[in-house]
């Protein structure tokens, strides 16, 4: 059975790649790359390098569009619960690449013994594919130990993990992420904090709406909490939201509606 393995460009799903092909050999096990346009820019030497230190093909879709672009396109901009841009510049891709060109095999993705509760939304939304994580399986890793590993096969860290990222996604910005990983991207990278600001304020614009990413649920009430908040109130106090929740990453392992 040949093997395609999700690649993000994260830690998880190159350990993943490297246990598969120690399981199966290196016959038959593909890297797929769905970018979405706004990678950082080191996301692709790393993808590059890992591809041809593992020795097997690395294949990258690209619908085009950005996550602005397609949050526009299905009027609605993104967040924690929904992520159009996964869906469109991710797993519909993927689904598609599958269909034509691997019908029989096995999808194989980054999941990890820390995340294992994910697998069963995972299996059910990749029907009829059968799926693997073998990083659910001892021997059981942490990030760290696997980005020391990387390192000694004489591949750099990806930037966004030198930055304090937990995820090599996206530069750092995602619907999906919690306060402190929007407030750590201001700090560490505050031009591309901006852009997904301008993101968020056009789709405010565009569709006439009190919408954001974030929702601030301080004082009982939950309401929309944009990014422009987030940035004044940092200009304010820097270390502001920085013990909040980091929130989610998993454009592959979504649990919503199989497509």
């Amino acid at each position: 059975m040949s093997h395609v393995v999700m690649f993000s460009g994260g830690i998880t799903s190159y350990a993943t790649a490297k246990r598969t092909i120690a399981q199966h050999g290196g016959q038959g096990v593909t890297l797929l790359f769905c970018d979405t346009t706004i990678e950082h820019p080191d996301t692709y030497r790393f993808i590059s390098e890992a591809s041809a230190h593992l020795g097997v093909p690395l294949v990258t879709l690209r619908d085009g569009r950005s996550p602005r672009e397609v949050f526009r396109d299905r009027r609605m901009l993104g967040n924690s619960r929904i992520a159009p841009c996964s869906t469109e510049l991710k797993q519909k891709p993927a689904r598609r690449w599958m269909e034509e060109n691997a019908p029989d095999a096995a999808v194989v993705l980054g999941i990890d013994w820390t995340e294992e509760h994910r697998l069963p939304g995972a299996r059910a939304g990749w029907e009829p594919w059968r799926v693997e994580a073998p990083l659910t399986e001892p021997p059981y890793r942490t990030k760290d130990e696997l980005l020391d590993d990387l390192e000694r096969e004489g591949i750099a860290r990806p930037a966004l993990y030198r930055m304090g990222f937990s995820h090599n996604n996206c530069g750092g910005g995602c619907p999906r992420a919690g306060l402190a990983q929007w407030s750590h991207l201001y700090r560490t990278d505050p031009a591309w904090f901006g852009w997904w600001e301008e993101t968020e304020e056009y789709m405010r614009d565009y569709l006439r709406a009190d919408v954001a990413m974030l929702r601030d649920r301080r004082g009982g009430d939950t309401q929309p909490l944009t990014l422009r908040s987030v940035r004044e109130q940092l200009e304010r106090q820097p270390a502001l939201f920085a013990n909040e929740e980091w929130g989610g990453c998993g454009c592959f392992v979504s649990e919503e509606p199989r497509l």
